[in-house]
């Protein structure tokens, strides 16, 4: 009887130690059941097969399964992905501007969004009526054990219950699932009770041997199934085969005591490999899917990163949006990540994108006012310049259009399209204007170049009388300059050095003048001393007086010019002319007020004598 039970209890041990490789390479398989199934997986062409599929399951008979559901879910976001970016790139294949698209929504979405929610509620009833299936099965077989429990009590009474058992039995293979925390206890408890009937049967030996016999054979054949999977080269569908072994090796009944260890090694050596070779090919997708994750962690760090960099216009949009569109490309050449990560770093892929192409299609929106203001402010500029266009006040005309077109540059950008086709416009009517004015200054031109030659001819005859010595030579330079200045506009380029020319003439001719005409005015101030001396005895003085006061009178002015000069020099940007002009003054001041210290010298002189 104790040997019995102890070998009862060894059996119940060695099927536990199978049952928990089993339960555990079963826990394995379910977490990557999506990649280790993809094989036999269907490829979805369109959003509408997916669809069609995901509403059979929805609104059929079948129950949902996880990894087809998740897989369906990845099959559609990577269409509905490629389907927005195919759009984009029609769009701007076709000359489009990037910065006016804007992503549409997908109605299909929604259906698919809708789809998912009853397949949502219908896999939560379903496993809420297999846990209640499972917890109802629970309680079936604990009431056969307690019923085969009660058969054990002695010989008689078991070999009197044998055809029950036999029936108990058929009741237990039938009924299914339970619990998965509860499976092992159950089965160990139930063999251990099945074993200790059978010890105490009293049945005649060749119904017993029978029995064993027939049960060695049944083991025996599931041993040679379980070995033959060796040369199986689907790993997955040698693994699910070797379950259904298992399941059919516990229903067999018990073999002769001295066989029992026998037969349970050797299928528990032939499950062995199996499961070898399928935890090696599970970590070889494990380390595949996980090196896939990493892969893809990294593109949503790159995408958040761009998302997260501050657009300043137009131009960073583009670019950002290239990178994306990249990255996006990128991410197709990867396969799955692991199944529970699988959806999880494509859902944080796809907000990343949709955020920065949410905010790329708020920002464009949000230019169509200013687009529209600025378009119009542009046109408005257009009708100022064609009611300008024909006049023919060149000069003042000319400065309107500048300014207009320094304005146009000042308005912001509008599409690129409307933009050239106003840009043209615009440029078509100062074009207008502006061959119209060269076209009525070619005349202009021939007469500047006749005044440049008239005023070159009076710069050559100032040049001649340097020469002379004549007392009519100041008033001969005197018609020259005013015969000069009547002379009109000349060439703009040759301006400058005309007016160089010009006045470095003059100023020699004043100079020499002014040094001359001093000499005489004095000769002759002298010689009148003694006539002004005769009218009285402060005739000298009264003279000498006023001479004095001139002479203050030229020192102050004298004294105005060249702070001007002063101010001129340090801040004023105008041109060296007024300069110039300012300078020759000084020095005509200059040389009276030298006249006049001379005349007072000549004063003192006559007072002395």
């Amino acid at each position: 009887m104790m040997d019995s039970q102890e070998n009862a209890l060894e059996l119940g041990k060695n099927e536990e130690v199978v049952n928990e490789e089993v339960t555990s390479q079963v826990e394995t398989i379910e977490s990557s059941e999506s990649v280790a199934e993809e094989p036999v997986r269907p490829v979805y062409e369109t959003k509408a097969d997916v669809l069609h599929r995901l509403q059979d399951i929805a609104h059929g008979e079948e129950t949902p399964q996880k990894d087809e559901v998740e897989y369906l879910k990845t099959s559609f976001y990577k269409l509905h992905v490629a389907e927005r970016e195919a759009k984009l790139k029609e769009y701007l294949d076709a000359g489009g501007d990037p910065e006016q698209y804007q992503y549409t929504p997908d109605p299909d979405e929604e259906s698919f969004k809708a789809e998912m929610g009853i397949i949502k509620e219908r896999r939560a009833k379903v496993f809420k009526e297999l846990e209640a299936e499972k917890q109802d099965n629970l309680a079936k077989k604990l009431a056969i054990i307690d019923r085969i429990k009660a058969m054990v009590t002695t010989p008689d009474e078991a070999n009197k219950n044998y055809k029950e058992f036999k029936t108990l039995q058929d009741q237990w293979r039938e009924i299914k699932n339970v619990p998965a925390d509860k499976a092992n206890e159950l089965w160990r408890n139930y063999q251990l009770y099945v074993e200790q009937f059978y010890d105490m049967l009293r049945l005649n030996s060749e119904a017993r041997e029978y029995d064993f016999k027939k049960n060695l054979g049944l083991k025996t054949a599931l041993c040679e199934a379980a070995e033959k999977l060796a040369d199986e080269e689907d790993v997955i569908s040698a693994f699910h085969q070797l379950q259904k072994l298992h399941q059919e090796y516990r229903e067999i009944g018990p073999v002769a005591k001295e066989q029992r260890e026998e037969i349970w090694n050797r299928f528990k050596a032939a499950s062995s490999v199996i499961n070898k070779r399928h935890q090696q090919h599970f970590e070889s997708v494990r380390a595949k899917e996980e090196d896939n994750l990493a892969r893809k962690t990294v593109l949503c760090e790159k995408v958040e990163a761009i998302a997260a960099e501050e657009n300043k216009g137009s131009g960073d949009w583009e670019k950002h949006t290239k990178q994306i569109i990249d990255i996006q490309t990128e991410w197709k050449t990867i396969g799955f990540a692991p199944q529970k990560m699988n959806v999880k770093i494509f859902e944080r892929f796809r907000a990343a994108c949709d955020d920065f192409f949410g905010r790329k299609a708020a920002y464009f929106k949000g230019l169509k006012d200013t687009f529209k203001e600025n378009a119009d402010k542009k046109r408005a500029l257009i009708e100022k310049a064609k009611s300008l266009q024909d006049s023919t006040d060149w000069k003042s005309t000319s400065d309107k259009f500048i300014a207009l077109q320094k304005e146009w540059k000042t308005i912001g950008m509008v599409p690129k399209k409307l933009g050239d086709q106003l840009w043209e416009e615009f440029l078509g009517v100062c074009n207008t204007f502006f061959e119209a004015r060269n076209a009525a200054g070619a005349g202009q031109r021939g007469e500047e170049r006749e005044n440049l030659e008239k005023k070159q001819g009076i710069i050559e005859q100032l040049k001649a009388l340097a020469a002379e010595t004549g007392e009519d030579v100041a008033e001969k330079v005197q018609k020259l300059v005013e015969e000069y200045n009547a002379v009109g506009h000349v060439p703009y380029k040759e301006k400058d050095k005309l007016y160089k020319e010009f006045h470095a003439v003059l100023d020699k001719l004043y100079k020499d003048l002014n040094i001359s005409v001093a000499k005489r005015k004095l000769s002759s101030f002298k010689q009148n001393l003694k006539q002004v001396a005769e009218r009285g005895e402060n005739a000298l003085d009264n003279e000498r007086t006023r001479l004095f006061r001139q002479y203050e009178n030229l020192k102050s002015e004298i004294q105005t010019y060249e702070n001007n000069l002063g101010f001129l020099n340090a801040s004023s940007k105008k041109g060296n002319s007024l300069i110039d002009e300012m300078n020759r003054k000084v020095q005509k001041l200059k040389d009276d007020m030298n006249l006049i210290r001379e005349k007072i010298k000549a004063i003192d002189a006559e007072n002395k004598q």
